[in-house]
This record gives structure tokens, sequence and C-alpha cells, in this order.
């Protein structure tokens, strides 16, 4: 099938799958594959039919035809520079973002911002209304695109539509706040079967249908939720996202990776604890959580710093937002100073990286640490966490997880946190760095049995299932 012929089976997210690396005029365009849990969970689907990617390319301003990469067909959807920071950096991000994870920052309701989110939908909807076929699936993805499936169906009601969100679906009390509520949750209301990482949360976007709309809605442990809307049925439950879990556990046992996790301690300086963190630089991440625990910890003498190493990997995110670059400057801050108090010349105790890392290399850390710390104040799901536990199928290891994320629901063998409570934060690293425990094995290979049973292939059959089934 071409670039341009319909597809049965589209996807449409706000960025495709790979980057634009070269948007010069005078030269052919160059791609990537970006960095994210959500293409890595979805090429694989993607690849095993012969469907379509809706998305933008990650830079302003350009115009291109839908092409096919990598054995991928895409159809770009074009931004220009003001509604990037409007639609992406300003609704999306200051607006949505902050609300759906319990307003740890304060959102921004900002009328231009909204006029130009609504916009850009519609614009994805039409895109996403010429690659599909007549009677095609249609999977739409994450809060940038609420208003897409009510969009798309007024376009083309013979499609069937899903939809998921990847981030927290938050309290109605928190959801109230936004002034256009209603227009969000209609927006949802335009497809078949709506999605969402745990019951807490399609149990949420319920209430707000009765709350908003006054429709009745029936729940059943083990169909889900349905809405009534009198022409049709809109399905809501709980699919927790997943990863390729024998891809990393394969890729974690070959020889390279195993000898670049050897030359990663050595690098380190042997330590005899090699603790890692994997986060894009958000705030919702709690990266100063663990940071404050580690000095409090070396201040009590609890830990010894010539004996313990951390590395903390921050992917840049989302830089020219405030809250972002002063989150940036406090984690910089925080780790010069215990690097300041506790590090000797040549041996820092904390290796901060603030750049992408390329997956071999990410696997092997993985692979090396010996704990790992995942501490959001809040998450939807937090694939770092099952990724760790994918490449210890030796049982060594230790996770230490927030109960705030939404992997702590799966991994209940996690040492698992209050990421408020720092004392409990710091008694869950003392006692994951007892190598000794034979308790910590059983809890890694039940978390590793638990991830390699339900993997990325099964969530995406399930959801995928139950959109049939609607």
């Amino acid at each position: 099938m071409s670039e341009h012929s319909p597809h049965d089976f589209v996807v449409v997210a706000n960025r495709l799958p790979v980057d634009l690396v070269t948007p010069s005029d005078d030269e052919p365009p160059q791609w990537q594959r970006s960095p994210g849990g959500l293409v890595t969970a979805l090429e694989p689907v993607l690849r095993s039919v012969d469907g379509a990617w809706v998305g933008w390319t990650g830079t302003a301003d350009i115009d291109l035809d839908p092409f096919v990469e990598d054995g991928l067909t895409l159809h770009p959807v074009r931004l220009s520079e003001s509604e990037v920071a409007e639609y992406y950096e300003g609704f999306s991000n200051a607006t949505l973002w902050p609300l759906y994870h319990d307003a740890l920052v304060a959102p921004t309701f900002d009328r231009r911002w909204w006029l130009t989110y609504r916009e850009v939908n519609r614009r994805f909807a039409e895109a996403t209304a010429r690659a599909a076929a007549p009677g095609a699936t249609v999977w739409v993805h994450d809060y940038q695109l609420q208003l897409v499936p009510r969009m798309l169906r007024e376009l083309r009601p013979d499609v069937t539509i899903g939809f998921f969100l990847h981030i927290p679906f938050p309290p109605p009390e928190l959801f109230l706040q936004l002034p256009w509520r209603k227009a969000v949750v209609d927006g949802l209301l335009g497809a078949d079967l709506v999605g969402f990482h745990l019951p807490g949360g399609a149990e949420n976007f319920r209430y707000l249908t009765r709350r908003l709309f006054d429709l009745p809605s029936t729940h059943r442990r083990s169909e889900g939720g349905r809405i009534d809307l009198g022409t049709r049925n809109v399905h809501v439950d709980a699919f927790p996202i997943s990863i390729d879990a024998s891809g990393l556990r394969d890729h974690s046992l070959e020889p390279s990776t195993a000898l670049r996790a050897k030359q990663i301690r050595e690098e380190l300086g042997n330590p005899e604890i090699f603790l890692l963190g994997v986060d894009r630089l958000d705030y919702t991440k709690g990266i100063n959580v663990r940071l404050d625990a580690l000095r409090e910890l070396f201040e009590d003498g609890a830990l010894d710093p010539y004996k313990t190493a951390m590395v903390q990997l921050a992917t840049p995110s989302r830089e020219r937002l405030e809250a972002y670059a002063s989150l940036r400057n406090d984690v910089e801050r925080e780790v010069g100073r215990i690097n300041g108090e506790f590090g000797r010349v040549g041996s820092p105790v904390v290796h901060y990286i603030h750049r992408p890392v390329a997956r071999d290399e990410l696997v092997a850390m993985y692979a090396g640490a010996d704990v790992m710390l995942v501490t959001p104040l809040r998450d939807g799901m937090n694939l770092v966490a099952k990724e760790y536990v994918a490449c210890h199928s030796d049982g060594k290891g230790a996770l230490v997880l927030s109960e705030f994320a939404g992997a702590a629901a799966e991994l209940r063998r996690a040492l698992l946190v209050n990421p408020h409570d720092l004392e409990d934060v710091k008694n869950a690293i003392l006692a994951a760095v007892r190598s000794d425990d034979p308790g910590l094995t059983r809890r890694m290979r039940s978390m590793h049995n638990q991830v390699m049973t339900h993997d990325v292939d099964r969530w995406a059959h399930s959801f995928l299932g139950a959109l049939r089934a609607a």
C-alpha cells in the first residue's frame, strides 16, 4: 500500500515516531527515531499491520506530503511557530499537563491558547479523515488531542475510534477548574472506547459525564464502564500500558551489554553501590526528592559517599517553559551541592547527564545498576520502572518506586514510597542497597515475571480487542 492510499488502521498522536534532523531547504529530509514511551509502545503494533501514523514532525513551519520512513507510512501535520507556542507549550503543557498532574504547578487558563488548541485538533482530525479507509479503525493518543475523537466522528462517522490517555486523569475537583471542561469531555465522548492507565481515571471520567452531561453509565468489573449517549454507547476502561519486555530482556543479556555495563561501573570508580535515575527533566518526576534523600543519607552517615555513585539521566524537556527552566536550575544546584560536599577530585558522587542517551547505553545502565530510583510525585505509568525490571531476569537489583506512579499498581513488590515523605524515601534506599537480602531477589523475580507476562503486545491487543467489541 502506498503512502497516499487510505489505511484500515491509523494511529494519531501529537508527534510522529521520527524526528526531522535536517530541515534545511537545500537538503533532503533525514529522520531519526523519536525518544519516549509512546513510540516505544506503539511502533511494534503499527509494524504488525499495514497502518499509518498521523502526527507533527517536531519542527515548526514544515510542509510535507505523506511519506514512508523505515517501513512506516507517516502523515505529517503542519504546526506554525505560534501554534507550537500556544497549542503545545501553552494549552497542552502549561494548562493540561499541570492540571492532570495534581496541579503540582498552577495551570494557566488562557483563552487564546484554548482557541489554538481547538484549531490544531481540527487539523489533526482532518488529516486523519484523509488517511483512514472506509470503516477504518483509528487510535487517538493523549492529552494534546482530546478534541479529535468528536471532530473525527463528525467528519467520518463510518470509522471506529479509540482514545487512550497516557497521563493521569485528574480527580473531578481538579478537572472542573478547567473553563473548557465540557468541550474536553465531549471531545472524548466522540470515541467508541476511552482508555486510561488505572481504574481510578476511568471512574473519574464516568463521574464527569454524569456531572456535566447527566449521562447514565454502568460499570461491571469484567467489562469496564459504559456511557449511554442515547444513539450509541461509549465504553470506558483501564488498560495499563507496558513495554517490549522480551526484546529488552534479550538486549540486556547480550554479551556487548554485559561488557558495557562492566565498563560503566569501572568509569564510575567501581562503587559498591550504583544508583540510577532516568527521567525527562520534568517537575512531576521527583528528581529533587531522590537527590535530597541521597544528600541526607550521606550527612547522616547511613551511606558512604566513597562507596556510592549515582547516575542521573535527565533528558531535556520543554525548556522554554518557566517551570522547567527553574527545575533545571534547582536540580543542577543540588547536584553541585552534593558533589561539592561529598565528592573527590575526579570522582563526583552524582554523575548528571542532561542529554538523550543512546538505547544501547541506557540498557547497559539498567543492567548494571544496583538500585533504580523512580520517585515521581505523579505519573500516569512510568515505563522506566518496567524497563529496569525487564533487564534483571537474574533477580538482581532493586526498585524504589513512588506509590503515585501508575506502575505501582502492577509492581507491588517494589520498595514503594511516598515521595512527599523524605524519611520514607531514605529508608527505602537503605533497604535497597542491602545486597545480601534474599528478599530483594524474590521481589525482583516476581516483578520480572509480571512485566514479561503483561507486555506491550498484551496491552495493545487488550485495547484493540475491547475496541472491536465496542
